[in-house]
């Protein structure tokens, strides 16, 4: 269900989209995000988080433009301040039956689902709404423009790289702890010589035209 905010809406600060929503009256605002769309194994994991409107949201910012180690401490701020988080993981076997988009979209779902209460607006990252029936806005570049949605792509981000570190520990030979499953030189010449492994997305070209060669 998307939704406008309406004329004279003016994107001044980070928070900007969350201070209107509660202006209007929405009293539990959350943003939405994803990470791991773009790899060639591991699964798509989403987050969740409401902010606390009281918050210091300029701390909060897309996870890529910070490193591994400010994003851990994000992470652990969002539980110091009391922010709630929801968490959705959609495995690469499922991300091959659905397709990666409509995946990452079940992920989101998921993450919604996750959460200790319903929100009544949802502010998601990209072009397209989770499919559930809650008033929401799709974002464009939302990690840089909502706080809110900036704290979940961290979530999702730090989440998705300790999963991908324990994989690692499972099939060492592709180096996910370097690369996280992402389509590197070296990840992909490691699927050439060992085949797929159980998290490689068999969908994938630089996956599908080894599956078959097993590691």
């Amino acid at each position: 269900m998307q939704q406008s905010l309406g004329p004279g809406f003016v994107e001044s600060d980070t928070y900007a989209f969350e201070r209107r929503l509660i202006e209007q009256g929405r009293t539990v605002v959350a943003g939405v995000d994803e990470a791991g769309r773009g790899p060639l194994a591991g699964p798509v994991v989403a987050a969740c988080v409401i902010l606390p409107p009281d918050c210091d949201f300029t701390q909060f910012r897309d996870s890529k433009t910070l490193t591994a180690v400010a994003r851990e401490r994000l992470r652990l701020q969002l539980t110091s301040i009391g922010a709630q988080v929801g968490v959705g993981i959609v495995s690469a076997a499922d991300i091959d039956r659905l397709n990666i988009l409509q995946a990452s979209l079940f992920a989101m779902k998921k993450a919604v689902e996750a959460l200790p209460r319903l929100p009544d607006f949802l502010l998601v990252d990209g072009k397209f709404t989770v499919p559930m029936p809650l008033p929401q806005q799709a974002l464009v570049k939302g990690d840089s423009r909502s706080a809110s949605i900036a704290a979940a792509s961290i979530v999702a981000k730090v989440t998705r790289d300790e999963l991908m570190e324990e994989y690692h520990a499972r099939f060492p030979i592709y180096n996910f702890r370097k690369h996280k499953g992402y389509p590197t030189a070296e990840h992909r010449q490691a699927v050439r010589d060992h085949g797929p492994s159980p998290i490689h997305r068999r969908s994938f070209k630089g996956v599908r035209e080894f599956v078959g060669a097993a590691p």
